[in-house]
């Protein structure tokens, strides 16, 4: 059964169903989990435990078909489930076992060596290949800056109109970002806001940064001149714009798995969509609301996800946490609805973990 240790899902209301349906409409989903094809009654009735007349499985198959679990795609086909089918299966019939002792030691090899000598960003990279790799989907990897913990800010001049802000992270990462100078600006200034910034905001997150120095210019304790306030101030609004409002950087690996097994125009159709959303790294970025809340694994299925509710594509993801329990990114698995969830969920559960430890 489900195991609520691994899934946190989207409120449904589940269908009571007797055992003779249960196993009928397990051999249905199972079958598209495998192989994509819709399965006929001729092949469920080989398949089942029980003995039970093609003429049967299908009076059963209606019913399911009555209440929305399963569809035939075309006129005398088999039957697929439904995106309401593949969400029941998943929180009431799928069976998700823990990941074999031999499994985690790869992961965490996998992992660990991506990013040892090279940092968070190169160990985050690594998380979202492994993810690729093992479930054949893309892997996605998505940080919050706007939780990003100042270690050190530097002003450095690149000519006579402009600067460089280069922002350092306790987490080795640095951003850089370019600011209009006040005309006239003494390279003084510089110096004098470097200063200034290290003292008011070291430790803090951008968020708590950019709170505290508005504070400060409110309660009129800045003890600064007008053009490097100024040029503090152009720091402050670059951050905002591009940190505090819950952005972040967005990792991808494996598009290239999502075009194997394609076969109808409408899969390639699919995929395009899905290729045009994972462009959309605004829309994307929204997946640290969607974890926000969420203590375990997340599973969306085609239209549940709005942000892929045009490309019939699956989501599967959990958030990581700073020392704080704070969420500060979030990674999954992005793939067709017949991902192999049994296997993905504890991969991307255990993966989460993993990073939440390494990348602290």
């Amino acid at each position: 059964m489900a195991s609520d240790r691994w899934i946190e899902t989207p409120h449904s209301n589940l269908v009571d169903l007797d055992a003779r349906s249960r196993d009928i409409f397990k051999q249905i989903v199972e079958s598209y989990l495998d192989t994509g094809d819709p399965i006929g009654s001729r092949n469920i009735s080989r398949q089942l435990a029980t003995a039970l007349s093609p003429a049967s499985v299908r009076n059963v198959m209606a019913d399911l078909e009555a209440l929305g679990l399963i569809y035939a795609p075309h006129t005398s086909a088999g039957r697929l489930p439904t995106e309401q089918g593949l969400r029941f299966f998943v929180d009431a019939l799928l069976e998700i076992g823990d990941l074999s002792d031999q499994d985690r030691a790869g992961i965490e090899a996998q992992v660990r060596a991506g990013g040892s000598d090279r940092g968070p960003d190169a160990l985050l990279h690594e998380a979202s290949q492994l993810l690729s790799g093992l479930s054949r989907g893309a892997g996605v990897v998505v940080v919050s800056k706007a939780d990003l913990r100042v270690k050190h800010v530097e002003f450095v001049r690149l000519d006579a109109a402009s600067a460089l802000v280069v922002l350092v992270g306790e987490n080795g990462s640095v951003e850089n970002r370019i600011v209009d100078l006040p005309p006239g600006l003494p390279s003084s200034a510089l110096t004098e806001a470097t200063n200034y910034l290290n003292a008011h905001i070291r430790g803090k997150t951008l968020a708590e940064a950019i709170a505290a120095l508005k504070n400060l210019k409110l309660q009129q304790q800045a003890e600064l001149d007008d053009l490097t306030q100024r040029l503090v101030d152009a720091g402050i609004a670059t951050w905002a714009s591009s940190g505090s409002n819950g952005d972040g950087t967005l990792i991808v690996h494996g598009r290239a798995n999502l075009l194997e097994d394609l076969t109808a125009q409408e899969d390639l159709e699919r995929i395009r969509r899905l290729f045009d959303d994972l462009e959309s790294n605004k829309e994307l970025l929204q997946l640290l609301n969607l974890a926000d809340d969420a203590e375990g694994v997340r599973i969306f299925i085609g239209s549940e996800n709005k942000l892929f509710s045009m490309s019939g594509s699956s989501l599967v993801v959990s958030p990581y946490r700073d020392d704080d329990n704070r969420v500060v990114g979030v990674l999954g698995v992005i793939g067709p609805t017949r991902l192999n969830y049994g296997r993905i969920i504890p991969m991307v559960d255990y993966t989460a973990r993993l990073v939440g430890r390494l990348v602290r």
